[in-house]
């Protein structure tokens, strides 16, 4: 596994790839690597005839008072799993690599980044557009890999990418869960056992908002209120949102008459944690 450190060496790479027709696919991450992290390495590999992820804790998609300081960092684990999982290469640049002295143009996200996520978060998506369209310009790849889990990051790197024509295909995939339905995170590994025991309460909502709506449930007043009441009951420490939402917008909606998504944001402890999960009508 090549281990690019310079960002024309990492450059040149892909460029020699793509020059000679092979497919390349990007994984970018900001390390503290886990399965779900993994997953879309493999998922690369299957797609692609090249893999290339990055590892990089962008600073500008965190709130001064976020976990910037404290994200883990676990470099050493993070190679040796993505050597693992056979990784043509990875690209780890620093903070003034990418962002270096006088650097001042940002990316103003659209309009799918406002609510919810941006609500809570302000700024996350400019910052999170901003690196994330640099990594494709620096590493030119054919295709792009991001988890399902990230469900409003996802659907704003697809808006930008579609409206500033970047030629580039994004995949989305399947969130992996751990063997008690928590969600993989790199911020899991922050909870404490009780703490951990009460964030199942997240996916526990999920669950069962499906199986209200193969119940004939489809408003989505009342499952948005199932959710906060099991929610509530985990108990988790404050429920930024539990809604209903449409996949492509992320705009409520108020009846589940096409697909849709549960979105949840929680802290349980001082861990902030989100989930989703699809929804489809039943028919009739």
């Amino acid at each position: 596994m090549h281990v690019f450190y310079q960002a024309a060496e990492a450059n040149r790479w892909v460029r020699q790839q793509t020059a000679l027709g092979i497919t390349v696919g990007l994984v970018p991450t900001m390390g503290a690597l886990h399965e779900g992290h993994f997953s879309l390495v493999d998922t690369s590999r299957g797609t692609c005839q090249k893999t290339i992820a990055t590892i990089f804790v962008n600073p500008t998609q965190f709130a001064p008072h976020e976990d910037l300081s404290r994200y883990p960092r676990t470099l050493e684990s993070d190679l040796e799993g993505l050597r693992r999982h056979h990784a043509d290469a990875v690209f780890i640049p620093e903070t003034e690599d990418i962002y270096p002295r006088g650097f001042s143009t940002y990316v103003d996200p659209p309009e799918v980044s406002l609510p919810w996520e941006g609500d809570c978060r302000p700024g996350h998506f400019r910052g999170v557009c901003t690196v994330v369209l640099k990594l494709f310009h620096l590493l030119p790849s054919t295709h792009a890999f991001f988890g399902q889990k990230d469900f409003q990051q996802a659907a704003t790197i697809i808006a930008m990418v579609r409206d500033l024509g970047v030629n580039i295909e994004i995949v989305v995939c399947p969130i992996l869960r751990d063997p008690d339905r928590l969600a993989m995170s790199s911020r899991n590994r922050y909870l404490t056992p009780q703490e951990r025991n009460r964030a199942l309460a997240i996916p526990l909502a999920l669950e069962q908002v499906q199986l209200a709506v193969a119940k004939g449930i489809s408003d989505a007043s009342q499952l948005e209120a199932i959710m906060k009441q099991i929610l509530s009951e985990g108990p988790v420490d404050q429920i930024e949102y539990a809604a209903i939402v449409d996949p492509y917008a992320l705009t409520r909606v108020t009846r589940i008459d096409h697909p849709a998504v549960a979105i949840i944001a929680a802290r349980v402890g001082q861990t902030r944690l989100i989930d989703n999960d699809r929804i489809a009508p039943q028919d009739g």
